[in-house]
């Protein structure tokens, strides 16, 4: 059996004096694979994924591992926390505004000169080295800012260091009302297919303040960089290569479903594909976890629509999660009392084109302009 690690990072403090800490599992494998960092409850809703890492220690207390994994559940104790009444609202800094998925770091600045100053290094040797930058980096940045920084980032940036240890990086998340999706970086393609989530978004390489695109993008633009100088970097698992020669990078969205609510026999089934993923990178050494036979829809963020209500109601939510919906089929009728009698109390909701509906709004009552529903509005099958 594995021996499991814990210990309590603090990672604030109150106006009280009370501390704001972090718990942080850890499982050494062996240094024959690649290291993993699975983090879950950055916004205070998004409970699912506590329960995810707790079936996945239950799991792991029992698998060979070739690569060790950090586990941090609880991810933002301020969110966690953020209640009004029976609802959780932690999604935004309440002092900033800031979401709290948008505060990481990552300065496109060093990427060349650090390419040129090791272009003749091995890929193993520059990994470590690019490592070492980033955690310096940010050290500086949480320790050493004389003008100090908030909350979040304080949050984030200790979060970060220790993503930064790993080269598989896992941010498990929900939404509102909503079905299972994956958020895959669009040079890690083939690996969406290793976990069990039947909808995938494809996302440009591109920096926008996200824990996924904290860990990947640098490297990312690191193997873009030596390209331009003639050298080739590879740092994702492919046909050619099968990891091989590649410095192995990639970090994942993963979206679990719904809010507010935990099922932990759903999340057994959860750990299950994200153990099917670590079996495919090497992670872990158990060929039991293999990947399940399903229908995989695939989308460009690009094409990751919003629907926003045309008019204030109660809503009635009509098309069922993940599966495509024909054009002009409703998607939602929003009830009208107010023109009982003088008007139109229903109004249907459909397009002129086939959507995937992937998410909607928590509520039944919304106000004009409300964010009702996202749906993939183009879409292929992986």
């Amino acid at each position: 059996m594995n021996l499991i690690s814990k210990e309590v990072m603090h990672v604030g403090e109150m106006a009280s004096g009370a501390t704001l800490t972090v718990p942080v599992y850890r499982i050494k494998g062996n240094g024959q694979g690649p290291n993993v960092y699975i983090q879950a409850n950055m916004h205070g809703a998004e409970v699912q994924g506590n329960a995810v890492i707790f079936q996945l220690l239950e799991q792991l207390k029992h698998i060979e591992l070739n690569g060790s994994i950090t586990l941090v559940p609880y991810a933002n104790p301020v969110g966690c926390n953020h209640k009004n009444g029976e609802y959780t609202l932690g999604r935004f800094d309440p002092i900033t505004g800031e979401n709290w998925n948008r505060m990481y770091h990552f300065d496109e600045s060093i990427i060349e000169p650090f390419a040129k100053a090791h272009l003749n290094q091995s890929n193993a040797e520059i990994a470590q080295a690019f490592q070492a930058l980033m955690v310096k980096q940010l050290s500086q940045k949480l320790n050493h800012n004389v003008y100090g920084i908030t909350t979040g980032q304080r949050i984030a940036y200790q979060l970060q260091l220790l993503a930064l240890e790993a080269d598989l990086v896992l941010d498990l998340h929900t939404g509102p009302i909503s079905s299972k999706h994956l958020y895959c970086p669009d040079y890690a393609r083939p690996s969406a297919e290793y976990f069990d989530i039947p909808h995938v978004l494809f996302i440009p390489n591109g920096f926008d303040g996200a824990l996924d695109e904290a860990t990947f993008c640098p490297w990312w633009y690191l193997q873009l960089k030596f390209a331009e100088l003639g050298r080739d970097f590879p740092i994702t698992k492919t046909d050619e290569n099968q990891g091989e020669n590649a410095v192995i990078k990639e970090s994942f969205t993963v979206e679990l479903g719904s809010q507010e609510q935990i099922d932990l026999d759903v999340a057994h089934e959860d750990a299950l594909g994200i153990l099917s993923y670590l079996q495919y990178q090497g992670a872990i050494n158990s060929q039991q976890y293999q990947p399940k036979t399903m229908t995989r829809y695939s989308c460009l963020l690009k094409d990751y629509k919003a629907l926003y209500s045309p008019m204030g109601g109660m809503v009635d939510y009509l098309a069922e999660f993940g599966k495509p919906l024909p054009a002009g089929e409703p998607l939602a009728r929003i009830l009208r009392m107010d023109n009982y009698g003088d008007g139109d109390p229903l109004h249907y909701i459909n397009f002129d084109h086939s959507v995937i509906p992937i998410l909607h709004f928590a509520s039944a009552s919304v106000n004009q302009g409300t964010e009702l529903y996202k749906v993939f509005s183009k879409y292929t099958i992986l």
